[in-house]
């Protein structure tokens, strides 16, 4: 497999969702995406829940090549599990 790279520039409000439960799961995976609308109600419902929001339009660029429910490819690790470390970082933060 070939590293992914990001293969256009997204003109449209692009986002992605990914998931990962360290117990149950291998690698994250891409749960959800969308462009436009879809995209702006992503981001809505995710704060609405409290998920974290990051923008990083070149890990969406990439990550929006995947099918949804795709694992993350091992490339992208260690991208993915510093934007993770942080996330999981600021909620311990709130927390306390």
């Amino acid at each position: 497999m070939s590293p992914l790279k990001p293969k256009r520039k997204l003109t449209r409000k692009t986002a992605i969702a990914i998931n990962y439960d360290k117990a149950a799961m291998a690698a994250p995976k891409l749960v959800a995406k969308g462009s436009g609308v879809i995209a702006e109600r992503l981001i809505e419902m995710a704060r609405e829940n409290g998920i974290p929001v990051v923008e990083d339009k070149v890990l969406v660029e990439t990550l929006d090549q995947l099918n949804v429910n795709q694992q993350i490819p091992a490339e992208l690790y260690q991208v993915v599990a510093e934007i993770l470390v942080s996330v999981y970082r600021a909620d311990e933060t709130i927390k306390k």
